[in-house]
């Protein structure tokens, strides 16, 4: 059905017709809630019957939903309206590759930036599982800030994780009537094996990917034949015509590059998008040097000749070398691995002593408290030093060491506490700082660079008293560059969580290179000659860090090492050296009802994290952190008898109503809250545009309004109030602490209270109907657990020597009785219990409980 300026679909108000394709037509529209202009793609009516189009269209949304990557467009809703089912998605300024193209080839320089940004995005879906399957002109959008979006993922094939890699594809491939048959896809851009109708997988995009890169390069389709049987052929048996001949300014590696890219045989293409966009990122400077020489005089060329011979053949060898899938410097191949720690526990930090071949190290081991530790690559034994309870976190060149006393865990291998100095050769720690999560000395062992936490604020201060950065964010890393005149560190958007950037200074606090965001950032230090910041990061997709990289300060970066398994960075000496870490993190369910004689492991994946519990103890709501789910966070349901689990939708952190039939979360990238139905039914976003950081969902008693912590980046926290049917958040408390990532459940049984701490630590209680708050009987020790069986009482957690107590506690008079006590069922490893849910009547708990083993290494050869 055509649409009329002014008609509405929904909240939507259509503008103007934008298009029409297979797939239906597109309109512009105006977001009426929210006041933006949307773009939506309307099936019409008369096709809705189709069940075979309408399954294609209704799996282009599905697909595109589950990927938030720069280069892919972005979908915001899906509706239905008079029977014409639509997809709204953000509006796009600019024009489509084919568009551009139609004015002739593209330069060198502009194809290779177009195309390493189509390689993110296919590396993107096909880490999620999704070839597209339909790459072609008409569905790479250029914006006008040269931004390449990814459209159209209507032919997509959705397959399990799994079934991406390479040979891995059992799914059924959905038909389309061409002249020729039975096929899917576009002729001209399909594979042979989408030709011959056989099952697509990732190595497919990368034949289409490669005729639409041939096309930017010389203006011409690779296989375009007089019909579509002809154009197919020719992708079956012929190679189209070398590119160097039709374009002067492409050379010969990029010509192999994309030649290798058409293949016939999928074994011999490249076998990832990522792989590739490093071969085409390593070869965008060949047209500028192949201009140079175009534009010499005739008695220089011959020298350059020559010179340039010599690149290309270097370049031919590193892209075969990037083709079998080696994808790190030649240095790597002499690099070595030797372990220095063998008991099964929890390391925190190492640092070389000024000798350069002293380790010292923290750790907590065979379930002990952390302690520190020296050891030496020539001996297999550690031998423990004074200072039990603590961390190490630098080592000056004259043998002082920054540590810190008390440990208290920030996250997982971290801790900090009381900063103190302490001699190396032996002698008590001298207190300097409280509050200290990271430090480290200037060259010459005078001064120190610290993170100090107050006031809900970190700290860079360079030396100590003297405030260089300021940020609500969280801080780990703190590194002194060698020359002094420097500092790095990771900066983490959430607090108490790893995702984040690394980030460079001068002394004055003034930015000099940034690089990220990442999904897990673990370790930064300086290589020796003070050029580069090496640090641990996570592969696209990637839950946890498993690469090393290097950050120049002028802002180049540059991939030094991919490991399997988590990885972390610890120190780099003067020679060169490295210490890591090879890490194993797991967080377990446990639940135990009236009925069980002792706890159950419930756990579904890797990392399983408690989040609610239903008031009869029948289902728990859980997220999935870990390896298992890759870059994503995901919210599950599962009954407590051991039913599978069922995956909701993103989230970090989720409540479930009351009536059990929603669950409120916190989703991530970007951050937003989304309410997912529990059965049948489709995920909402709780639009909200005046803040963009949300923590600590709730619910009221009549599941038609939710509670949660929000902000704007860079202020601080607030609880607010919101119907579920729109309208303004209302906020309830003044400014707050930041919410514990395990303390939830905001809002009290009856609906007329929040609880939250202020920025002393005392906890509060608010009334949502704004009149004057009152104090809980709560401490810094206490950990919130949820509401007892009235808002008179709750239950909370404290911790007691090696186990876990639970006290149910009356709020006005701070009388507290002993409700559970946990003791974890593996302590080797084990840093902390995550988070906990009892129900009102305390018959049913659950808790999880974290995991971390590690095994530190030295590493030489890495260059």
């Amino acid at each position: 059905m055509a649409l009329s300026s002014g008609a509405k679909l929904g909240p939507y108000a259509i503008l103007s017709p934008l298009g029409e394709g297979g797939m239906g037509e597109v309109y512009r529209a105006r977001d009426m809630r929210l006041g933006r202009d949307v773009a939506i793609k309307v099936l019409p009516a008369a096709y809705s019957a189709d069940l075979e189009r309408l399954r294609r269209f209704e799996q282009e949304a599905r697909a595109t939903s589950l990927l938030n990557h720069p280069n892919i467009l972005t979908i915001y809703d899906i509706g239905s309206a008079s029977g014409a089912p639509f997809v709204v998605s953000e509006l796009l300024e600019g024009e489509t590759l084919r568009e551009k193209l139609r004015t002739g080839r593209l330069s060198t320089r502009k194809a290779i930036e177009y195309a390493v940004q189509v390689c993110h995005g296919l590396a993107a879906a096909h880490g999620k599982g999704i070839v597209h399957r339909d790459l072609k002109p008409e569905n790479l959008f250029i914006t006008k800030d040269a931004r390449v979006k990814i459209l159209d993922f209507g032919l997509a094939k959705l397959t399990a994780p799994e079934e991406a890699v390479i040979g891995a594809t059992s799914a059924p491939t959905a038909a389309l009537n061409t002249e020729t048959g039975v096929v899917l896809g576009t002729v001209g851009y399909m594979s042979p094996e989408q030709v011959r109708g056989q099952a697509a997988d990732v190595r497919s995009d990368l034949f289409a990917f490669g005729a639409v890169l041939y096309e930017m390069l010389c203006g011409k389709p690779a296989f375009n034949g007089d019909t579509a049987a002809d154009t197919m052929t020719a992708i079956l048996k012929e190679d189209p015509p070398d590119l160097s001949h039709l374009n002067n300014q492409v050379s010969s590696a990029l010509d192999r590059a994309v030649r290798r890219c058409l293949e016939k045989d999928p074994e011999e293409r490249f076998q990832s998008a990522r792989d590739l966009g490093f071969t085409l990122e390593a070869l965008s400077g060949t047209s500028s040097a192949e201009t140079v020489i175009a534009n010499e005089p005739p008695q220089h060329r011959w020298t350059q000749h020559i010179a340039l011979v010599l690149t290309f053949t270097l370049l031919a060898i590193a892209v075969f070398l990037l083709a079998r899938r080696w994808f790190v410097p030649a240095s790597v191949l002499n690099t070595t691995y030797h372990p220095l720690t063998f008991r099964r526990g929890t390391l925190f930090n190492a640092r070389f002593a000024p000798d350069g071949e002293t380790v010292v190290y923290a750790a907590a081991w065979d379930g002990n408290p952390s302690r520190l530790y020296m050891t030496r690559p020539d001996s297999p034994e550690s031998r423990p030093m004074e200072l039990t309870g603590g961390n190490v976190l630098a080592i000056s060149t004259s043998g002082e060491m920054a540590v810190s006393m008390g440990c208290a865990s920030y996250y997982i291998g971290y801790c900090g506490g009381t900063l103190a100095r302490m001699p190396l050769s032996g002698g008590g720690p001298r207190e300097l700082l409280d509050q200290v999560s990271s430090a480290d000395w200037s060259p010459d062992g005078k001064e120190l660079a610290v993170v100090h936490e107050a006031g809900g604020h970190r700290r860079v201060e360079f030396p100590v008293g003297n405030v260089i950065y300021d940020t609500t964010e969280g801080i780990s890393s703190l590194r002194v560059s060698p020359d002094g005149d420097m500092v790095s560190m990771a900066v983490h958007p959430a607090y108490l969580n790893d995702q984040g950037s690394v980030l460079i200074l001068d002394r004055r606090g003034n930015r000099k290179a940034t690089a990220g965001p990442w999904n897990s950032i673990e370790g930064v230090s300086w290589s020796p000659d003070g050029n580069e910041v090496w640090f641990a990061a996570s592969v696209p997709n990637g839950a946890w860090a498993d690469e090393l990289h290097g950050l120049s300060p002028s802002g180049k970066q540059r991939l030094l090492l991919r490991l399997p398994g988590i990885t972390r960075m610890h120190d780099v000496s003067r020679d060169g050296r490295v210490l890591i870490s090879k890490e194993n993190w797991r967080s377990a369910l446990f639940f135990r009802g009236p009925a069980d004689s002792a706890e159950r492991d419930i756990s579904w994946l890797d990392y399983s994290n408690i989040d609610d519990m239903s008031h009869d103890g029948s289902f728990v709501v859980f997220s999935e952190a870990g390896e298992a789910p890759g870059a994503s966070i995901d919210a599950y349901l599962r009954k407590t008898d051991g039913s599978p689990a069922i995956r909701l939708g993103p989230g970090i952190t989720a409540a479930l109503s009351p009536d059990q039939k929603w669950v409120l979360t916190v989703a991530d990238s970007p951050n937003r809250l989304e309410l997912l139905p529990t059965g049948a039914g489709e995920t909402k976003t709780l639009r909200e545009d005046e803040l963009n950081d949300f923590a600590d969902p709730g619910w009221f008693p009549d599941s038609k309004r939710v509670v949660f912590a929000g902000r704007q980046s860079g202020q601080r926290w607030r609880m607010y109030a919101q119907e579920l049917t729109g309208g303004k958040p209302v906020p309830i408390t003044p400014e707050i602490r930041t919410p514990g990532p395990y303390e939830v459940e905001p809002l009290s049984p009856d609906g007329k209270f929040v609880w939250a701490r202020d920025f002393d630590e005392k906890g509060w209680l608010y009334p949502v109907d704004g009149s004057a708050p009152r104090p809980l009987p709560i401490t810094q020790a206490d950990i919130w657990v949820n509401w007892g069986p009235d808002s008179g009482s709750s239950y909370v957690l404290r911790k007691d020597g090696g186990s876990l107590k639970a006290y149910h506690i009356n709020l006005k008079s701070g009388e507290r009785q002993l409700a559970k006590e946990l003791i974890a069922q593996d302590r080797i490893g084990g840093t902390d219990i995550l988070g906990m849910r009892i129900t009102p009547d305390g018959k049913s708990y659950a808790y999880s409980h974290e995991t971390a083993l590690s095994q530190l290494f030295l590493v030489t050869g890495l260059k």
